[in-house]
């Protein structure tokens, strides 16, 4: 099953389209092409435009290939007289055109899809036999997430890639909000999101943050607001604010602590400052040969990697398992040799990866701060609707 999105045109995908064309004329009966296109709707004119689509379908029909469906996204309904000229237009039978709605709540689509009986659609296509739905589980968390519920918690991201240009851009963190609103609905409490671009921190910390439940730093590469991720890490840890670090994160976690509570006044990542006396987070040995060798796809740790958790820590607790699996997405890493010396400053090293023994989950005494973790990979990747991460449920229960 192909979609066939708004990347129709652009030369970089013919590549892709291409080998659509071929499977679908070599495996007829097993391949499926849909195109989801949206469908504008002028304020003066005040009905749905089709034109574009049609124009995007015909470019489609010239690359050889002929949508099995059209998935119409739009703000408003697809009445029958448009469903049928659409139909007409772009040669299609009118209930293979799918409206798809603009929400309030994304999470109500799949039911909205099955009204329109779109899987039973899709696999008779294909001639596969469909099978009783049993939806009850998905209605459940649409009820859920519409239900008044009694309190709210406010969550600050504190991020650098917010900015961009002159706009507020909030898809570089989808997967980590979506994480939070999982774990939100489980809490079931409201759940609003303050955004912060790091770099105007400035030394505001107090002014900006005081008015939140809980802080979160997120992934990051280089040099660019930094500052004010170690600032808002700062203002948490002294402030007992429930406070989660993400890959970039947990590593100033690392910093911050370094710097104030072990008396490495100027400890830094090299990624920042090459030159730093503490270099507390670095490239281990194996990763700076790869670098030396221009191989730098090697130098990242991507994908899942085990973890093996100290027992009788927050972690251990949360998890509920001594082996546990995260993505990951870096590559810059905990330098070893600082560990026992922030270990007798207080901080507790409470995960390491089962190869290569680096430091994988850091934390604070229960008892000295309500939730301090920063981990080194993203929990919020594996979060799902039914099923949200447990890190992200503990961490908004502490900050209800």
């Amino acid at each position: 099953m192909i979609e066939l999105g708004g990347t129709a045109g652009e030369y970089q995908n013919v590549l892709y389209y291409e080998a659509s064309r071929i499977m679908k004329l070599r495996h007829k009966d097993t391949v499926l092409h849909i195109h989801v296109s949206y469908l504008p709707i002028p304020k003066h004119l005040g009905e749905p435009k089709t034109k574009p689509t049609q124009l995007s379908v015909k470019f489609l029909n010239s690359m050889g290939i002929q949508p099995d469906f059209i998935v119409a996204r739009s703000n408003q309904g697809l009445d029958q007289r448009r469903r049928e000229r659409f139909a007409l237009f772009c040669n299609i039978e009118p209930p293979n055109i799918i409206f798809s709605p603009d929400l309030d709540n994304i999470y109500e689509l799949p039911l909205i899809l099955e009204d329109q009986q779109f899987s039973k659609k899709v696999l008779n296509k294909i001639n596969l036999k469909p099978k009783k739905l049993n939806l009850n589980s998905w209605k459940n968390l649409v009820k859920k997430i519409n239900s008044k519920k009694d309190k709210t918690v406010t969550v600050a991201v504190v991020g650098k890639y917010f900015s961009t240009g002159k706009y507020h851009l909030s898809d570089s963190y989808a997967a980590l909000f979506n994480a939070l609103k999982h774990a939100g609905w489980q809490n079931n409490v409201n759940l609003k999101i303050k955004e912060i671009n790091s770099e105007k921190i400035n030394g505001r910390a107090k002014e900006i943050l005081q008015d939140v439940d809980a802080i979160i730093v997120p992934i990051g590469w280089g040099p660019r607001g930094v500052d004010g991720m170690i600032e808002a890490i700062k203002y948490a840890r002294e402030n007992k604010i429930p406070f989660l670090g993400l890959c970039y994160g947990m590593q100033l976690a690392v910093v911050e602590y370094a710097r104030n509570k072990a008396n490495l006044a100027k400890a830094h990542s090299t990624e920042v400052n090459p030159k730093t006396p503490h270099p507390v987070i670095h490239i281990i040995p194996q990763q700076k040969r790869n670098l030396k060798a221009r191989a730098y796809g090697g130098t990242m740790r991507l994908g899942s990697w085990d973890c093996k958790l100290k027992p009788n820590t927050y972690a251990h607790k949360i998890y509920k398992k001594k082996l546990v699996s995260e993505r990951h997405r870096h590559r810059y890493e905990f330098n070893n040799k600082y560990a026992k010396e922030l270990e007798s400053a207080g901080l507790i090293i409470s995960g390491r990866s089962t190869k290569e023994n680096l430091v994988e989950i850091i934390e604070l005494p229960e008892k000295e701060h309500p939730f301090f973790i920063g981990t080194q990979g993203h929990p919020e990747y594996k979060s799902r609707p039914l099923k949200p991460h447990p890190i992200f449920v503990e961490f908004i229960k502490k900050a209800v």
